[in-house]
């Protein structure tokens, strides 16, 4: 498995970028860009309300920003996909605190937790969402990654379990837990 990463046309591409081969650079956006634009735009559909200030076109782009200016190193498509959750989940959260503070909480970005798991569609503030994160997060490192690659970038089972190193099954136990505890805050 590990070979398949280090063959992989994104890793390569994102050697070739980080080496300075610009076209590479977009190359590689070209590659990503529709997995990325999907988890956006399943991401924003979950329950945005109110006037949509976020699209997922514009999602992609300030990840991607966000993503080329960094100091990092990425070494892998798994290792992008985990980087690009994180930075679209601190676009979402930010531009949910811009809109709480230009609206003075009169127009919250909510959200829906459910993906295609049975849930009762309990909506929620995403900026409540994120610190019940921050709180899981720090009680579980690896629950608080679940819910991040699989909510905010759309990674399937397998990929996260490949990502972290386990396997499928503890991811699903993982996201049942994570999602009770998210519940359990949310509700609270």
């Amino acid at each position: 498995m590990a070979h398949e990463k280090e063959t992989s046309p994104l890793t390569q591409l994102l050697r070739e970028a980080r080496a300075g081969d610009a076209d590479a650079g977009s190359r590689a956006y070209e590659l990503i860009y529709r997995r990325l634009h999907d988890a956006a735009s399943a991401q924003l559909r979950k329950g945005a309300s109110g006037p949509a200030t976020l699209t997922p076109t514009a999602l992609v782009s300030e990840a991607w920003l966000k993503l080329s200016t960094a100091k990092f190193e990425i070494n892998d498509r798994e290792h992008f996909l985990a980087v690009a959750s994180k930075a679209m989940r601190q676009i979402v959260v930010d531009t949910a605190r811009a809109r709480l503070s230009g609206k003075r909480g009169g127009d919250a970005v909510r959200v829906t937790l459910s993906d295609d798991v049975p849930t009762d569609d309990l909506n929620v503030d995403i900026l409540r969402l994120d610190e019940a994160l921050q709180r899981l997060e720090k009680l579980d490192v690896r629950l608080g990654q679940v819910v991040q690659y699989r909510y905010f970038a759309g990674l399937t089972e397998e990929e996260i379990a490949r990502l972290l190193g386990v396997t499928d099954r503890t991811v699903r136990r993982d996201w049942r837990k994570a999602r009770a505890f998210l519940h359990a805050e949310l509700a609270s």
